[in-house]
């Protein structure tokens, strides 16, 4: 899933414990997703509200808080390509269709249930610390690439037939979070090498985030009549 840099320099041990943190954290994520078939359908259209809830009105935030925080040139440029994409081909747009026609666009009830992990990943992007937000990116992007196929199967399961946000995304965050690492990458060779900050930090609360979306307890949403 993930490319090492072949670039020779005292960045690199750093950059590969990242890489190797990263996919085991992806890969940990893709096994604990449930059976969508052992799913009841209030609990999928929970997953899928839960996971609009916190996508359509937030994603462009994150990377937005990658592109200001990153110091290198190179970084920007990847995470400004990644950007003008969501917006030039609307995204947000794409990801509310998907939850209309699986019947799951969120209600309040959706999204309380993730507020409290929400706003923990909107603190730590809002504080602009480069390597942590763009390392957080990184990782979020390998983990969606893996979970459209998941997304896809719930929603068929409710009787949708939109894949556009899912085909889009199964293919493009396949190239984003290989991008994102070269990001990574060059951010590592601006850190002091006396830095104490954590580069997981933000990859904690959106694992969080993310086990909150998956979650069935937090099937709580009262339907409109």
């Amino acid at each position: 899933m993930f490319r090492s840099l072949s670039v020779q320099t005292r960045e690199e041990p750093q950059q590969a414990l990242i890489e190797e943190r990263l996919e085991r954290e992806v890969g940990d994520l893709m096994c604990s997703l449930p059976d969508p078939t052992g799913l009841s359908s209030l609990e999928r259209r929970g997953i899928i509200a839960r996971y609009a809830a916190v996508l359509e009105g937030n994603f462009i935030y994150w990377m937005t808080a990658a592109y200001l925080s990153a110091r290198s040139e190179e970084a920007r440029s990847i995470i400004l390509d990644n950007l003008s994409e969501e917006v030039r081909d609307c995204h947000p747009g794409m990801m509310r269709r998907f939850a209309l026609a699986a019947g799951a666009f969120p209600t309040e009830s959706d999204a309380m249930a993730v507020d409290r992990d929400l706003a923990n990943v909107r603190l730590l992007a809002g504080r602009l610390s480069a390597l942590q937000v763009v390392v957080m990116m990184a990782f979020f992007e390998a983990f969606i690439q893996g979970f459209m196929a998941f997304l896809a199967e719930i929603a068929g399961l409710q009787g949708s037939t939109e894949r556009q946000y899912t085909d889009v995304h199964g293919v493009c965050d396949i190239a984003h979070s290989r991008e994102l690492l070269r990001a990574v990458g060059a951010e590592l060779a601006l850190v002091p090498e006396d830095s104490a900050t954590d580069p997981f930090e933000g990859v904690d609360l959106l694992r969080n985030l993310i086990l909150t979306i998956l979650q069935p307890a937090a099937n709580s949403a009262i339907l409109p009549n």
